[in-house]
């Protein structure tokens, strides 16, 4: 099959590397064109409000807001630059790709994303998480293998025996 819209599901993990590989293959061999994407999700500033202010502090909850605002800002930031980082490897092998990055729920946005791009193809990784661990954190890639609107690659993490 040729795949020419192929959606690329990232989150700057040494695994994305692979997945970006995976998709960049396909694309070269396909002469498809990619778009990158990564979603924040749950982002929370890792400091307890408590660390923010005195509890006489009439402003704790507008504190807590400017930092949190503050932090997000500088994680799409980072975001953009290693999405750009990847765009510029795909065209210098010649494979068309842009980026785009969203707050929200990764499996969501990222089937929201297929369906309006109108991907053939999305491409991302399996952390591996398994029982509860599943339950609790919940698993990206089985959310979007049960909702995406086009076929969707898996790239395994490597067990080691």
């Amino acid at each position: 099959m040729k795949y020419q819209k192929i959606l690329v599901a990232m989150d700057n993990s040494i695994q994305s590397s692979k997945v970006f590989q995976e998709a960049l293959d396909i694309a070269q061999k396909c002469g498809g064109e990619l778009m990158l994407f990564n979603c924040l999700n749950n982002f929370f500033p890792s400091e307890s409000i408590i660390s923010i202010g005195t509890i006489g502090d009439v402003d704790i909850y507008g504190t807590f807001k400017q930092q949190h605002k503050q932090r997000l800002q500088q994680e799409l930031e980072k975001t953009q630059a290693w999405l750009e980082v990847y765009s510029q490897q795909a065209n210098m092998r010649k494979v068309s790709a842009t980026f785009t990055y969203k707050y929200g729920d990764s499996g969501k946005e990222v089937c929201n994303l297929a369906r309006s791009w109108k991907a053939d193809l999305i491409v991302l990784g399996c952390r591996g998480y398994r029982g509860i661990t599943e339950l609790l954190l919940g698993s990206v890639s089985n959310y979007v293998l049960h909702h995406a609107p086009c076929n969707v690659l898996v790239v395994q993490e490597k067990v080691l025996p």
